[in-house]
């Protein structure tokens, strides 16, 4: 059986496709068939790309994203626009498929945990529950991620899914006074361990953090 994770985000462009794709190039490095998987696209089709290249094209980018809508907005929103509801089945089948050929499957998120997918019965938090693989929380680090991250540790607690890391993106070069005192803090806060801290810019990452959440 294929071994997964499953990244979501404090927000919108914190980085989620920049670390999803350091943790795949990562594994594969340590010769672990890891590959991507963005189940929805909203507009473009960038982050999806981005997966496959990191995956050194051993996927294409029908599998990596099954659900491509034009729309840039919220997946429930785009569906409703573009007349196509969306159903869980397909994104779970698409991530069973990748899981059938493949030793990895890193599913990358759309958006924030709460971001609707299907209704408000439906968000991201619903399919990483139904994905089951361990949830990595990508902080956006500004100021500001403490709330982000401590209200989106709580949302994730509240439907079941406990949170087997965090890792803080730097989103700038230089540093400020709430950026660099926000990991120390926010660990003490929420209990959740930060297992990386990205560089802006930082073209690699450890695997041993990821080969360690997957018991590899």
């Amino acid at each position: 059986m294929s071994k997964g994770l499953f990244i979501t985000g404090t927000d919108t462009d914190c980085g989620k496709t920049y670390v999803t794709s350091l943790i795949i190039r990562a594994l594969r490095a340590e010769r672990v068939d890891a590959v991507g998987y963005k189940p929805i696209c909203c507009g473009d089709r960038n982050d999806a790309l981005e997966l496959v290249d990191a995956s050194d094209d051993m996927v294409t980018v029908e599998e990596v994203n099954p659900l491509w809508f034009k729309t840039p907005a919220a997946p429930h929103v785009a569906a409703m626009f573009e007349n196509a509801p969306i159903e869980s089945e397909i994104l779970l089948k698409g991530r069973a498929d990748l899981g059938a050929e493949h030793q990895v499957v890193v599913t990358e998120g759309v958006g924030g945990l709460l971001v609707p997918i299907n209704g408000k019965s439906y968000a991201v938090a619903e399919l990483a529950r139904d994905i089951n693989d361990p949830v990595l929380l990508v902080v956006g680090n500004k100021l500001g991620a403490l709330n982000h991250t401590l209200l989106t540790v709580e949302a994730m607690r509240s439907r079941g899914i406990e949170p087997a890391g965090l890792i803080f993106n730097n989103l700038v070069e230089e540093l400020d006074t709430a950026m660099v005192t926000n990991k120390g803090i926010v660990e003490d806060m929420c209990g959740v361990e930060v297992i990386t801290d990205v560089i802006r810019g930082q073209r690699d990452i450890e695997a041993w953090p990821f080969l360690e959440l997957l018991g590899l």
